[in-house]
């Protein structure tokens, strides 16, 4: 059994040097047998590793489990944030396989909530050897409606949203956290969406806020050749129940599934009904 509480206690022999700075950069955390498949979880805007642990603990006995937090976000080392490599979801990318390559891993199934999902994608275009499946929890690949496409927010629904974030976050956090948990009989959740949202540092939380809400992932579904498990909130406000659809007819090995739940962190509020989902998937 293998566990990296820190990582600070990586053995640099294995990982090397530049390994070791990622694992203490993006505080990674390893359960699980080294020789066990690899499952990676990523979370998503404003939260961070820890809100997969209910969920990833349930694999740890048969799999080697890995956390981490994005730059920026959770533990990492903050003083690694750079505005220009974290200016689009590449640079997120980036932290992905950076990841997935200081643990020696191949053949992940990667778990990626909400933007995630669409950061796993794009890192498994360009990395393909790293990654054996990909499953979405949430995922979107647009947020902003265009033409014909409804992502969910206009355009200036957006612009409004990244203002409060830049004025009051804590605010913010309070208004919004509610809405996106969606339970009200589980307001601990909320209070714990909330909490993460308003402690992320502000110039993570503005900057993130921006590259997430504008960003476009849609031309490149198609560059997708990871066989793809997309699970889909039917009560989801930050991505609409019809995402999962268009996401399913455009990615090649797509299976979708429909979860007969409320709001977009259905990985906290129901982790017992998203661990047997990615059990199916598996």
């Amino acid at each position: 059994m293998t566990h990296i509480s820190s990582p600070i206690s990586a053995d640099a022999s294995t990982t090397g040097r530049a390994g070791a700075d990622v694992l203490r950069r993006n505080a990674v955390t390893v359960t699980g047998a080294d020789d066990a498949p690899v499952m990676v979880f990523g979370h998503g805007y404003g939260t961070d590793q820890t809100t997969w642990r209910a969920v990833a603990d349930r694999f740890a006995d048969g799999h080697r489990v890995v956390l981490f937090d994005y730059v920026g976000s959770g533990r990492s080392d903050i003083s690694a944030y750079d505005a220009r490599r974290y200016d689009s979801l590449e640079g997120y990318a980036d932290d992905l396989i950076e990841v997935i390559d200081a643990v020696g891993a191949r053949d992940v199934v990667f778990v990626g909530h909400s933007v995630s999902g669409m950061i796993g994608a794009l890192a498994s275009i360009r990395r393909p050897d790293l990654f054996s499946q990909l499953i979405m929890i949430c995922p979107s690949p647009r947020y902003v409606n265009d033409g014909d496409y409804i992502g969910g927010f206009d355009r200036e629904d957006v612009l409004d949203l990244l203002a409060a974030i830049e004025t009051n976050q804590p605010g913010w956090a309070a208004s919004l956290a509610p809405a996106v948990t969606a339970r009200d009989d589980l307001p601990e959740v909320a209070e714990r969406v909330r909490d993460l949202f308003a402690t992320t540092a502000h110039e993570v939380a503005t900057h993130f806020a921006r590259v997430v809400f504008l960003s476009d992932v849609r031309h490149r579904l198609g560059e997708i050749s990871v066989p793809t498990t997309v699970v889909q909130s039917v009560g989801d406000i930050i991505c609409p129940p019809h995402i999962g659809e268009y996401l399913s007819r455009r990615i090649a090995r797509c299976t979708l599934v429909r979860l007969d739940s409320a709001g977009h962190f259905v990985h906290l509020t129901e982790p017992g009904l998203v661990a047997e989902q990615i059990s199916r998937a598996l």
